[in-house]
């Protein structure tokens, strides 16, 4: 966890760290759990304390952290001459043996059991007397689970997403969506499930959920198909149907043993406004307009490059790699990695054909690229467009990435025009 002070250009510096999950084992399932954590979603923050969720592959936690104040003892509350100094008795043995009598007092007059500067009356304390605690003007961070939310997926969690309401959030798996209150652990509700009565019928699995920042009656599901879902919680208790359906259809003649794995969509998020949803799928980045589903209003290549080498990264399985992407807080530009611990940014904005390429290292390399787009209509100040500002400035050379350095995490500031990008066990942060 990082702390950004004010500042023109935001410098982050260390802040606190703590251990979200352990590893643990299903006896029912007989199903290690691992500790790795898959998703963390930030809360609304209320009375100076930082709220947030992070889930494993079964196990939900909503942490606080909080800056507290550190209590310490001042002194002991006995006299000088009774006090060992350093606010602890020195432990000494018993010379003489006496018989303890009620009320601390003890047979045979003075009888040293803590030091030899300390002498018990022959009556015993008349009070109990205790340390005295002060409060210090010095801070430490402290992280405390407040709930766990647990036993509602029996398969892997791969979403948790925050309503704007700040009382409730959802938790996606490979079939279903459910809805919990953040103060209620032992509950949830399922609100999509797309389980068929057998098994063998699944065409289709959920990849990914988000709410919509604005309304909170709205959220929107990605699946392995390449389709995109708008559902409202008002229409019923289980939403079966959808209000909106967002999918591209496919290119007659272009169909091929991998059409299917490249067209899964493995993140989807809204912009700022919830006007535009974002999916990424394993080729293209989209963006789609949440009040016209005939098809993208903007598509970026990321990885076009490499379809001459589908069936190598089917065979190294980094075709069912899962990269994330992201939008800037005023919507003018999108985000999504790739191999060799690379990342693009993409214009998106009337008029803008930006494309930059930047590697997440401590010297990173910069490639601007100005190709012509392709507009197709306009749609509110936005262009259909397609961008192909990946397929050269040097990227064109497939043979010559590292398909075991792969850059799947990035975020963008809410307000900040910078970026956090996580490669390898490294955490990148580029502000423009």
């Amino acid at each position: 966890m990082l702390d950004n002070p004010i500042s023109r250009h935001p410098e982050f510096r260390y802040k606190t760290e703590f251990q979200s999950h352990e590893p643990e084992f299903d006896y029912l399932k007989s199903l290690e759990i691992e500790e790795k954590i898959n998703k963390i979603r930030w809360c609304q923050t209320t009375n100076g304390g930082l709220f947030l969720l992070s889930t494993n592959d079964k196990t939900i936690k909503y942490w606080r952290v909080q800056e507290k104040k550190v209590k310490r003892i001042s002194e002991m509350n006995l006299s000088s001459a009774q006090d060992a100094g350093d606010g602890s008795f020195a432990s000494s043995s018993a010379s003489n043996p006496a018989v303890y009598l009620p009320n601390g007092g003890c047979s045979g007059g003075a009888y040293s059991s803590f030091s030899n500067d300390f002498t018990f009356p022959p009556g015993g304390f008349p009070s109990l007397r205790l340390p005295k605690v002060v409060t210090s003007q010095e801070t430490s961070i402290v992280a405390r689970c407040r709930r766990i939310f647990a036993h509602a997926h029996d398969y892997h969690i791969n979403s948790i997403s925050t309503n704007s309401d700040g009382e409730t959030f959802i938790s996606a798996d490979d079939l279903r969506i459910n809805l919990w209150n953040l103060e209620i652990s032992n509950q949830s509700f399922n609100i999509v499930d797309v389980k068929p009565a057998n098994m063998e019928d699944l065409t289709e699995v959920i990849t990914s959920a988000e709410f919509h920042p604005v309304h909170c009656n709205t959220l929107a599901y990605s699946s392995s198909r390449g389709s995109v879902r708008l559902i409202d919680l008002r229409q019923s208790a289980l939403c079966d149907n959808h209000s909106q359906l967002f999918h591209e259809p496919e290119t007659p003649g272009s169909k091929s043993f991998f059409t299917e794995i490249i067209a899964s969509i493995s993140d989807i998020k809204f912009a700022k406004d919830g006007r535009h949803i974002l999916s990424r799928d394993y080729m293209t980045l989209k963006l789609w307009d949440v009040s016209m589903n005939s098809g993208p209003v903007a598509t970026f290549q990321v990885h076009e490059y490499l379809r001459p080498k589908l069936c190598d990264l089917y065979e190294n399985d980094s075709i069912f790699d899962k990269f994330e992407c992201c939008l800037s807080g005023d919507g003018s530009r999108v985000a999504t990695g790739s191999y060799s611990n690379l990342f693009r940014v993409f214009g998106c904005g009337p008029g803008i054909t930006e494309a930059t390429t930047l590697e997440a290292s401590k010297n990173p390399t910069r490639r601007q690229v100005q190709n012509p787009a392709r507009p197709a209509r306009s749609l509110g100040g936005l262009t259909r467009v397609v961008r192909r500002g990946a397929e050269n400035a040097g990227l064109d050379a497939a043979n010559n990435f590292d398909f075991t350095a792969k850059l799947l995490h990035l975020a963008w500031h809410p307000t900040e025009n910078s970026i956090a990008c996580a490669a390898a066990n490294s955490l990148y942060m580029y502000y423009a």
